[in-house]
């Protein structure tokens, strides 16, 4: 059994893929601000922590935000250390961003079953990247202000996963869409396309079905 991202790799989509990326709508936000070109952390960290904060800053409680990575640490058996860098998050300052970046770490092992997370001393973000996150987050506060309010955020797909597919999660759903969060540099993919509408569809089978089945429309939310 493989999660969602690992079954989307082995499968092999007509030539543009099942829903080809151009078909979708692309609205573009600008906010004038430039993000900086030089980020000295793993891309998938920095996803991560701006996703999660934009939970918290959207009113999330902090451990269902980064619910993921306490599991990770859980699994380690670290929870102490998670729940440390927890408390140290408390908004979009310095220290909270970095801690966020810390704490993610430990994602690969509950996402990939490691034995160890990303080392924690090791994720260092530079100023550069510190603002470049603070500035997602206020994108995704301020996208959800206006095409919101957030109905669900960080859900599984309990009741809706299969023999092939154990796990995977969703990060929002408005009143008529489910969004995927991507901190991506380059358009959506047509992997991008397929992950969003496997959600979609195990969303319907899941615990969660009553609020899928309300759901007109698949989207992405962009903030770099």
């Amino acid at each position: 059994m493989v999660s969602v991202v690992q079954r989307i790799k082995e499968i092999k989509q007509p030539t543009g893929g099942y829903i080809r990326p151009g078909e979708f709508k692309i609205t573009q936000l600008n906010d004038s601000v430039q993000l900086n070109p030089n980020e000295g952390i793993r891309a998938d960290i920095i996803g991560m922590a701006v996703d999660y904060l934009t939970r918290f800053m959207n009113g999330s409680d902090l451990k269902d935000a980064f619910s993921i990575s306490i599991r990770g640490a859980c699994s380690i058996k670290q929870l102490e250390n998670a729940m440390e860098l927890i408390g140290r998050i408390k908004g979009l300052d310095d220290e909270s961003i970095i801690s966020a970046c810390t704490l993610v770490g430990y994602d690969d092992c509950y996402r990939k079953g490691s034995t160890s997370p990303e080392p924690i001393g090791k994720i260092d973000p530079t100023d550069g990247t510190i603002s470049n996150i603070r500035t997602m987050v206020k994108r995704g506060v301020s996208f959800f202000d206006k095409y919101g309010p957030v109905v669900l955020d960080g859900f599984t797909f309990k009741g809706g996963y299969t023999e092939k597919v154990n796990s995977g999660d969703g990060d929002f759903i408005t009143r008529e869409t489910v969004w995927d969060f991507k901190v991506l540099k380059r358009d959506p993919t047509e992997n991008h396309t397929l992950q969003i509408l496997m959600y979609y569809l195990m969303g319907l089978r899941s615990e969660h079905a009553s609020k899928f089945e309300r759901l007109d429309n698949l989207g992405f939310l962009i903030p770099a």
